[in-house]
């Protein structure tokens, strides 16, 4: 009977246990050797070490995505973290309809990523888009958008005749583009997390701030920031690994094989994805899988010794 009860929990989670080493942790593995492999759509061709690292370091298309990634995690996340705390602070006070509002905030988490990234191209579209007509309706220049490879500080600097290139151009506005529709995206279900985390907030720091007369500035800096530290690391964490693997919204706005207007929008992912799939060079594509596995890890460590010495979970 012993054997038995301590038998009876591990038969209880073995399918999931098979589910995940067979969809999760083996995949995983093989990509891992894959990466180390001559690895096309004739078949294996054997070992080659790390020439496929070394090739990433001389790609300059591979780097160009890189930095399109962090252009968009950096224009993602900050947002994705502040319009929604707003957002949650205005739905947890004294509004109107706040049922119908948190409904709406929410839709767009449970739509489709194809659907809404069909929805927005036409909205981005330069010629009969609802935007550019906007635009135009107040005496501006209609905007290319997802067509437009230049980056957006040398859009907004070349009126000063000030010229930047390279790196100091700034993404493009056709990633901005993008970037838009994914803080928008993300921003119901972030917001639902900081009104999970503003509701576990004892009213009574509230009262006795109040009663000492601090202000709304203060009572927020002293209490709610502080006491939503963890919801806002989780926030952060998830974001930023979301943000990374972003790929619809480019692979359905910005088509293949270029990745938006030369190559502005072509994040790490989507690279991936036209090296294994349009090229069929897996073991190239597993090389990069595992060098995003490696920086997210990274980053993962690095904002968990950082950030997570500054979370107060206790209330």
């Amino acid at each position: 009977m012993k054997l038995r009860s301590r038998l009876a929990p591990y038969v209880y989670i073995l399918p999931a246990l098979i589910i995940v080493l067979a969809f999760r942790t083996l995949p995983i593995l093989s990509s891992f050797t894959a990466s180390f492999t001559d690895y096309d759509i004739g078949g294996f061709h054997g070992f080659i070490g790390f020439d496929n690292y070394a090739r990433m370091l001389s790609d300059a298309r591979f780097w160009q995505s890189v930095v399109n990634t962090l252009y968009f995690v950096i224009g993602v996340v900050p947002a994705g973290i502040i319009i929604p705390l707003f957002l949650a602070i205005l739905l947890r006070g004294k509004l109107a309809g706040k049922s119908f509002y948190r409904t709406i905030y929410f839709l767009p988490v449970v739509t489709s990523a194809v659907a809404i990234s069909v929805v927005w191209a036409w909205l981005y579209n330069p010629e009969a888009g609802p935007i550019n007509q906007i635009i135009t309706l107040f005496g501006g220049e209609p905007l290319l958008w997802l067509r437009e490879p230049r980056g957006v500080f040398e859009m907004l600097l070349s009126p000063l005749g000030i010229h930047p290139r390279g790196i100091l151009a700034g993404p493009s506005l056709a990633l901005v583009s993008l970037m838009i529709v994914s803080v928008w995206k993300s921003t119901g279900y972030n917001t639902v997390l900081f009104l999970a985390g503003l509701e576990n907030i004892p009213g009574t720091y509230y009262e006795a701030a109040k009663l000492d007369g601090a202000g709304t500035w203060g009572t927020f800096r002293n209490i709610t920031w502080p006491l939503l530290s963890p919801t806002t690391y989780y926030v952060l964490i998830m974001s930023t690994i979301i943000s990374f693997k972003t790929f619809a919204l480019v692979y359905v706005m910005t088509p293949p094989p270029g990745g938006g207007p030369l190559g502005t929008t072509n994040v790490i992912v989507f690279y991936l994805f036209q090296k294994a799939f349009d090229r069929f060079d897996i073991g190239y594509a597993s090389a990069i899988s595992v060098f995003l596995f490696l920086v997210l890890l990274s980053l993962t460590v690095i904002q968990r010794k950082i950030a997570g010495r500054k979370v107060h979970y206790g209330s």
